[in-house]
């Protein structure tokens, strides 16, 4: 048996190394990798495969502890689990947590991922390395079944959101997008990244559900088959532009002078009819949880948000309370909060009619000035 540290996280005991990381991305602090602050990750996972049919065949394909794979082999009915990782020391982990659940459905896997999946296919392949995912997608894509689902996360948040731009350009060839636009930008940049490796198999995507969180992003999406799947998954990638005098945004399907971000995935995020099937009850986090699965029920399908700071600095005037916008420009288009920021918002209304709303609203607040 390692030596660790007991801890439970929902339902689920779980030995992990006595050195880990508890928030932020966390650092390599020994062989085997834990941190903490992923719990709401795998609140999702488990949440997110309880609202799927059931029986279905996972693979944690870098499982390091274990802790993905069993939460989902315990607390998720009918699942049947491979924890693999390289590592002997993960294995060892692994093994000891299937036992500490008294787990028959989980097995633990010591192989290299690409070696997993050169032998062996599963209903959902969950991809969650340290760092960027992008060598390792092309084999997650073929250890997923026909009509599978790969969950792919994300933590070089750096890259993806503009901070290390040369770096995302060689990762993902992509620009990625720059200020309050960062991190959705960072996210739909990732699935634009997966949809383009599927289509090399002549297969596309349906998102069931992406976000931003904490240090990273993570997407769950369906893969569809064919070559008409994969085009109209192609069709669904765009360039962004975004106009720094009226802040007008706008979307090409090719890169021209006004156009230059992306691409980006811009179809949508989530899947309105998965999202309602999840339930926060049970989960390590479940106020976290029931907040986030608010905000995703009613977020807008837009890839562009405008946020309260970059607003009152085009006006130069004091932000109105989110609520009171929102509720006002509700009352001339659509708009909602978004996830990725709680100083931020989408709508289907233009800049212009953004910008006047905004106006308007600061004066009331502020007593007309």
């Amino acid at each position: 048996m390692p030596r660790g540290a007991l801890i439970s996280e929902a339902s689920t005991r779980l030995l992990v190394p006595e050195s880990h990381s508890v928030r932020g991305p966390g650092a390599r602090t020994g062989p085997v990798f834990f941190n903490e602050q992923m719990a709401f990750n795998r609140d999702v996972s488990v949440m997110f495969l309880r609202a799927a049919p059931a029986g279905v065949s996972v693979a944690d394909a870098m499982s390091a502890t274990g802790s993905r794979a069993v939460r989902i082999a315990n607390e998720v009915p009918g699942s049947r689990v491979t924890a693999n990782d390289i590592s002997p020391e993960s294995v060892e982990f692994i093994e000891e947590n299937i036992r500490l659940n008294g787990l028959d459905n989980c097995s633990a896997s010591n192989l290299d991922m690409h070696a997993l999946f050169s032998g062996e296919s599963f209903e959902y392949v969950d991809l969650d390395p340290f760092g960027s995912p992008v060598p390792f997608i092309h084999s997650a894509i073929r250890g997923c079944r026909r009509k599978g689902i790969l969950a792919i996360t994300a933590t070089d948040t750096a890259p993806l959101a503009g901070a290390h731009a040369p770096k995302c350009r060689r990762r993902y060839q992509c620009e990625p997008l720059r200020g309050y636009m960062c991190h959705e930008g960072g996210l739909r940049i990732l699935m634009c990244n997966i949809a383009r490796e599927l289509a090399k198999f002549d297969r596309g995507m349906r998102p069931l559900l992406s976000f931003y969180a904490d240090h990273y992003f993570r997407t769950y999406v369906r893969v569809e088959e064919g070559a008409e799947a994969a085009d109209r998954s192609l069709s669904s990638l765009a360039y962004a532009g975004m106009d720094g005098a009226t802040l007008e945004r706008s979307l090409s399907p090719e890169p021209d002078a006004g156009h230059r971000l992306g691409p980006v995935w811009a179809g949508p995020l989530h899947d309105p009819g998965h999202l309602s099937r999840m339930s926060p009850e049970g989960m390590a986090e479940p106020k976290r949880c029931a907040k986030m699965l608010d905000l995703w029920m009613g977020e807008l399908d837009s890839v562009f948000l405008y946020d309260m700071s970059e607003l009152s600095s085009h006006t130069k005037m004091s932000p109105p309370k989110l609520e009171d916008l929102i509720d006002l420009l509700g009352m001339h288009g659509r708009a909602s909060k978004t996830h990725v920021c709680p100083t931020s918002f989408k709508t289907d209304l233009g800049a212009a009619d953004v910008v006047s709303l905004y106006r308007e609203a600061s004066m009331r607040a502020n007593g007309g000035r």
